[in-house]
């Protein structure tokens, strides 16, 4: 029986990341709700200030409570519609089975997962959804009508960090607290951080590129270029040591994206491998030296 593949992941943030902007300015905000973008967040932090409240929570309640105002449809099938028709960055949609051909021609098991701030059921419902082995990312609770009624899960900055031990430990399920949190030796983890790749742009990733670069994985400061606030947001994360690697955010054949993570799939190949190309003699009983 052959090993199995080294297990590798790519873990990527969503907004600023993958597609342009927060997935709710696409049209949801200002189609939908008939809002001003920068109405609608100033009033989400306004929100989470006045009650002293977390801004990814105050996002969601808005969202509901706003889309009820306007009488939207909140079905789970809904939200997916609305993420059918995300804007993503350019080569995007077929960058994931690129990735996948080149690790598997390296004899590596790559998996891609999303650790997002953003609204699970609209990452859903993106074209590229169906690569991802799991979403990560704020959920909406629904009633026997199948209709939003609530926040299931809220993702800040802080608690991405969570993610990225549950892909380290292989314990994906968002509600075990058990595995999780169970000790397991750093060198029996499926998934050491050295062969995790995450991507993100900016302050919401902050904690989650600290973590993967202090345990030896490799943390990409994802950019759009010539924008100066997303440029500027990958200068201040190189500055202060939460990501050492950086790269335009063109996901097409031979940008220079793409032959970064070329480059990232063939040292973490040499790293997996070199274990079992090791061959020690045998113990043997070792001989009496003439006295």
């Amino acid at each position: 029986m052959t090993d199995p593949r080294p297990r590798v992941v790519f873990a990527y943030d969503f907004d600023g990341t993958l597609a342009p902007g927060h997935m709710q300015n696409h049209a949801f905000i200002p189609d939908e709700l008939g809002m001003n973008r920068g109405d609608f967040w100033a009033e989400c932090n306004a929100l989470a200030k006045a009650q002293r409240g977390d801004e990814i929570l105050a996002y969601m309640h808005l969202m509901l409570s706003k889309a009820r105002e306007k009488g939207l449809e909140l079905s789970r099938d809904s939200w997916r519609r609305r993420g059918a028709a995300l804007n993503l960055f350019p080569g995007v949609e077929g960058w994931f089975e690129r990735q996948n051909a080149r690790a598997a021609s390296l004899d590596l098991d790559l998996r891609h997962f999303i650790i997002s701030s953003g609204n699970r059921e609209i990452i859903e419902g993106s074209p590229i959804a169906k690569h991802f082995e799991r979403i990560y990312a704020s959920a909406f609770m629904f009633d026997a009508h199948d209709d939003a009624i609530g926040a299931a899960l809220a993702i800040n900055y802080t608690s991405k960090t969570q993610y990225l031990f549950r892909i380290n430990k292989w314990t994906l399920e968002e509600w075990d607290n058990v595995a999780i949190n169970r000790v397991q030796e750093k060198e029996h983890r499926p998934v050491p951080f050295d062969r995790i790749v995450f991507f993100g742009d900016g302050f919401t990733d902050v904690p989650t590129m600290r973590l993967v670069t202090d345990q030896g994985g490799y943390a990409v400061a994802v950019y759009e270029e010539g924008n100066p606030l997303s440029e500027a947001a990958a200068v201040d994360l190189r500055r202060e040591g939460r990501a050492r690697l950086a790269g335009p955010a063109d996901y097409s054949e031979h940008s220079r994206l793409d032959r970064l993570t070329a480059t990232l799939l063939a040292e973490i190949s040499a790293r997996a491998h070199t274990p079992a190309l090791v061959r020690w003699p045998d113990d043997i009983t070792q001989p009496e030296l003439p006295l």
